[in-house]
């Protein structure tokens, strides 16, 4: 593979507000103290991603842009794993940013929502 076709595309976001509703209406989730992950079908061959990253649990935008290119990181690696899935990713819970989450934690909810 090369290094182009792993890359984070804009096809490989959630952008409508009718796409992330279909997916908060999905009972196929996976959850922590810190994330919760939502995940539906769709009809395309492709995995999509969406981020929640409110203001009130993570305040600094420096914080809350860093947070989802760690989170996008590590979609990025799944995305063959979850081929013809949304999902979205919502923090529910303060995180201390120089504590980053591990690639470990997100890695779990990945596996338990890929299957």
């Amino acid at each position: 593979m090369s290094s182009f076709e792993g890359r984070f595309r804009a096809r490989n976001r959630l952008k409508c507000p009718k796409d992330f509703k279909l997916v908060f209406a999905s009972k196929h989730r996976s959850s922590d103290k810190l994330f919760l992950f939502l995940a539906r079908e769709n009809n395309l061959n492709q995995a999509r991603l969406g981020l929640v990253v409110p203001k009130k649990y993570v305040s600094r935008s420096v914080d809350r842009n860093k947070l989802k290119r760690i989170v996008r990181e590590s979609f990025r690696f799944k995305q063959k794993q979850l081929e013809g899935m949304d999902v979205v990713v919502l923090v529910k819970n303060k995180i201390n940013c120089k504590n980053r989450p591990t690639a470990l934690e997100l890695v779990k909810h990945w596996n338990k929502i890929s299957k």
